[in-house]
């Protein structure tokens, strides 16, 4: 009965989050997990930690020491960053690492110190932030990963928060793949006098920002060791959150419980087996499919906007393109 209320409290929930209702129904209790509520050696194996990254080590050999800590047999961070580079790296655990593929193309934040080569007005600084932003041409550095060919980046926004001579300490929030010491850099060019990048620290990946849940490794060193030995599982619970989380940045299609194993299977979302969704969805969309529990299903493309796929009454609206839950999760109801 709870449970039955908790479904329907998650509707009420949806409809307030923007969503647009296409049909109603209740999840069974039986099948499937809150997220919140998994046992922790679930949670641990769809377990995502939202670490604060120190300078100095490369963003693989934290995977690696996060491996160790926890005794994992795999995990897997959403997006690189170079060793002198600190802040957000979420970090995913087993189940979780291909979760943390949907973080690579999410918009990113970061606050870095420039420095000038030499002393210029203030005005004229400021002119050029105006300048570079909305869409950007870029030209990889040398030293990345990526093949060196013009590209377009968007920068949302680049807010200067103090001038103190040379330096420039500003916060930029940017399109995934936009390089910010090459930012830094053209912003030298543009000024006629040159400049590098001195310091910086990513503050946002996606959904993942600083706050209460910003994990160092000795955080999650400690909290394994409560764990482990004191059978306390709220630091741990603290540190590792559900794998979902990696998704919350995206737009959700929520499905019923009998289109669940249907998906996991590889088959394509169709109209009848969708609940709610976000009504800003447009055609392309990348989404979240999540079940009434708030689990995440798989992930996919819209081929339809919200609207239509609220006035359909047959044929296939989601192309799935990763599937992350277990199939036989919810039971088999389809031939």
């Amino acid at each position: 009965m709870l449970d039955q209320r908790l479904s329907r409290l998650s509707l009420k929930v949806i409809q307030m989050e923007n969503f647009l209702i296409k049909a109603e129904s209740e999840t069974n209790p039986e099948y499937g997990c809150w997220p919140e509520s998994r046992p922790i050696e679930d949670h641990l194996r769809k377990g995502i930690i939202n670490l604060d990254k120190p300078s100095g080590p490369t963003s693989h050999e934290i995977d690696s020491w996060v491996r160790i800590i926890l005794n994992a047999q795999k995990t897997g961070h959403g997006g690189t960053l170079d060793p002198k580079v600190t802040g957000i790296l979420p970090i995913g655990i087993n189940n979780a690492t291909r979760v943390i593929q949907l973080l690579l193309a999410a918009g990113k934040e970061y606050v870095c110190l420039m420095r000038l080569h030499r002393e210029i007005d203030e005005e004229q600084i400021r002119d050029i932030f105006d300048e570079f932003q909305g869409k950007i041409f870029q030209t990889p550095p040398l030293k990345s990963a990526v093949k060196r060919e013009l590209r377009v980046r968007t920068v949302y926004y680049a807010d200067i928060l103090e001038i103190d001579g040379q330096d420039v300490l500003f916060k930029i929030g940017c399109e995934a793949g936009t390089y910010i010491r090459k930012y830094c850099h053209d912003i030298g060019e543009a000024l006629g006098i040159g400049a590098h990048m001195a310091e910086l620290r990513r503050t946002r990946a996606g959904s993942f920002v600083e706050d209460d849940t910003l994990t160092t490794l000795h955080d999650l060193t400690d909290a394994y060791h409560y764990w482990k030995e004191d059978n306390d599982e709220s630091l741990i619970r603290k540190c590792i959150l559900p794998m979902e989380k990696a998704a919350d940045h995206l737009p959700k299609v929520i499905i019923r419980d009998s289109a669940v194993d249907a998906i996991c299977h590889g088959a394509k979302l169709a109209s009848g087996g969708i609940l709610s969704l976000n009504a800003d969805i447009k055609k392309g969309t990348t989404v979240a499919i999540q079940t009434l529990k708030g689990e995440l299903v798989a992930s996919g493309e819209s081929l339809e906007t919200a609207e239509e796929i609220i006035d359909s009454d047959t044929g296939i609206m989601i192309d799935v393109k990763k599937v992350f839950m277990e199939p036989e999760t919810y039971p088999k109801l389809w031939k």
